[in-house]
């Protein structure tokens, strides 16, 4: 009687990412809640009185921005970024890493220029008392997390670039996802 096979455990396919995810997988659950917790309260409010919560808008807003930078930081530390398929699926094993670490490197680069940048607008939203258009709050509230989610962005791009870098990281990967195949890898 031959023995079934099983497909690996989660924690022994995903080998490479970092544990430390959990931390966005948590906040963007939380997000998430939160928002439909908003909407839910506002469209029974609008439905019950004919009347609106006026912050529900701006605190919406600000969490989807929210969402899309911890989901963007996740993605990133996963290698699940977008890029260009037909550029980076062609070619030896050799070039195809060689544009994984472009792509990581870029991305840290560029998002640790927008840490520099918008803590600049952080510090003139402080600086001149700036408020919110919709509820009056400082609006420094709000953008403070532009520069802290970007930085958390540039680490995992970091992160993913020293892990590309390890001898024989992305070779498996790059030539014949997992995900795509179905199949345990031998």
């Amino acid at each position: 009687m031959s023995e079934p096979t099983s497909s690996p455990a989660p924690e022994a396919a995903g080998s490479d990412e970092p544990r430390s995810l959990r931390i966005e997988d948590w906040l963007t659950v939380i997000i998430m809640a939160l928002l439909a917790l908003i909407t839910f309260g506002n469209v029974l409010v609008r439905y019950f009185t004919d009347a609106s919560f006026a912050w529900t808008e701006e605190i919406s807003i600000f969490l989807m921005i929210l969402l899309a930078m911890v989901a963007g930081s996740a993605a990133v530390a996963r290698d699940q970024h977008i890029r260009i398929e037909f550029l980076t699926s062609r070619g030896t094993a050799a070039r195809k890493k060689a544009l994984a670490r472009l792509g990581s490197a870029s991305v840290a680069l560029l998002f640790g220029l927008l840490v520099v940048l918008s803590a600049r607008v952080v510090w003139d939203d402080w600086r001149y008392e700036e408020t919110s258009p919709g509820i009056g709050v400082p609006q420094w509230w709000y953008s403070i997390w532009l520069p802290i989610c970007s930085l958390a962005i540039t680490a995992r791009a970091i992160g993913l670039f020293i892990r590309q870098g390890k001898p024989g990281a992305l070779e498996s990967e790059i030539i014949e996802p997992a995900e795509t195949t179905g199949k345990e890898q031998p």
